[in-house]
């Protein structure tokens, strides 16, 4: 999943919040969808440690795609114990694979599906998705792979494109058509899907994650044929300004009078993309389980909207990504918090360390569930899992299953 949002996918600015007509609490049971990230394992957060009883969902996070366009392994040691003698790869015995079916074993509600691609692995979609033939074969290798060989764990596929025609990585391959050709892609998954899911007597789920502006596909058209076919779409409403040179909001949840990027936020994106004619219901809020800080910032505004280092890839805080869990030594470290109240988001700030981190919290997320029930979402996506300190997931449960 994208840490980087590109500030130049802005559109318009979108200030303040108003029930939008039709909008009320939503009449369905919310979904609590987590992303689990592979790699999470190397650090001691492995499947068995997913609290499955707090979620509806657990999206496996990445597979990839061969040079001859087909679904392959993400991490064939880490996935399912094929190591080929590297030492200590595999860290539990049976691979993820296996303790995911386990988790699915104590958690019988609990919902599995596989998610391709990824900020690193997107580079091979344009070519997959180009002809009716590749759109096939890449699709038939999806379902060959993952629900043949391990009948049972994967209850549908979640697509990550960052992303069609533009934006992702630099060395990745764009057409003007990719999202046009994406459509007919997640149609082919679609297909493909009911015909299995009628030889089994059961219906497979098919999800994407999308972008936190639409400026990329703003067709309606587009979006009316993506919403026909998938079951909902896992909005990326983070990494807002990741990358620029002033601090500013990771996710916030709307605008910021001053804010030199406006139309950066929770509420503007939601706003986009139910313009583009996506149903409420299928819209899933994207929930950070990270912050996102800068360094060498000034002390004016305790740090807000001032210049910065935009990167450092974390090195203890340096900074970059940090997770909502490492953010637990924050008093110890000489953070001060501060709220926002138009943003309804907390940052934190070292003066004498001039380090400024935009990250969510309990109040935030509460806020933010509010409001995803006042408009009638269909629930909340987590990036990711491994992030959580214990606090976050119960506290989003409580809220959105419990009342």
């Amino acid at each position: 999943m994208s840490r980087i949002i590109l500030a130049l996918l802005c559109l318009t600015t979108v200030s303040g919040w108003s029930t939008a007509q039709g909008a009320s609490s939503a009449s369905h049971a919310p979904r609590i969808v987590g992303y689990y990230a592979s790699w999470a394992a190397y650090g001691g957060y492995t499947p068995a440690q997913i609290p499955g009883e707090l979620l509806t969902h657990v999206i496996y996070a990445f597979a990839n795609i061969s040079g001859d366009g087909e679904a392959i392994l993400g991490d064939a040691c880490q996935d399912v114990g094929s190591c080929n003698g590297q030492i200590g790869a595999a860290l539990q015995p049976g691979s993820s694979f296996a303790q995911m079916r386990e988790l699915k074993k104590r958690y019988p509600h609990l919902r599995v599906l596989v998610a391709v691609g990824g900020w690193n692995w997107s580079g091979k979609f344009s070519d997959v998705a180009l002809t009716p033939e590749s759109r096939s074969r890449f699709v038939t290798s999806a379902l060959t792979l993952f629900l043949d060989r391990w009948p049972g764990l994967f209850d549908g596929f979640d697509l990550d494109w960052e992303y069609p025609f533009v934006g992702g990585r630099p060395e990745n391959k764009y057409r003007p058509d990719d999202w046009q050709n994406y459509a007919l892609l997640l149609a082919e998954f679609r297909r493909q899907l009911d015909a299995r899911g009628t030889e089994v007597s059961r219906r497979y789920l098919l999800t994407i994650a999308a972008p936190a502006s639409v400026r990329q596909a703003i067709e309606k058209l587009v979006w009316t044929q993506i919403s026909n076919v998938v079951d909902w779409i896992n909005l990326m409403t983070y990494d807002y300004n990741t990358g620029g040179r002033l601090a500013n909001f990771n996710a916030p949840l709307f605008a910021v009078a001053n804010d030199p990027a406006p139309g950066m936020n929770v509420h503007a994106t939601v706003e986009r993309y139910l313009a583009a004619g996506v149903p409420r219901e299928k819209i899933m809020m994207g929930l950070p389980f990270f912050g996102h800080g800068y360094s060498g910032v000034k002390s004016e505004s305790a740090g807000l909207f001032q210049s910065a280092e935009p990167d450092l890839s974390n090195k203890q805080w340096g900074v970059g990504t940090v997770s909502f869990r490492e953010l637990r030594s924050a008093t110890a470290r000489r953070f001060k918090r501060f709220w926002h109240p138009e943003a309804q988001v907390p940052w934190l700030f070292n003066d004498e360390k001039r380090v400024w981190i935009s990250y969510d919290d309990s109040e935030s997320i509460t806020r933010k569930l509010d409001y995803v029930r006042s408009q009638g979402l269909g629930g909340v996506m987590i990036w990711e899992l491994s992030g959580d300190d214990g606090s976050l997931l119960p506290a989003i449960h409580r809220q959105l299953r419990t009342r």
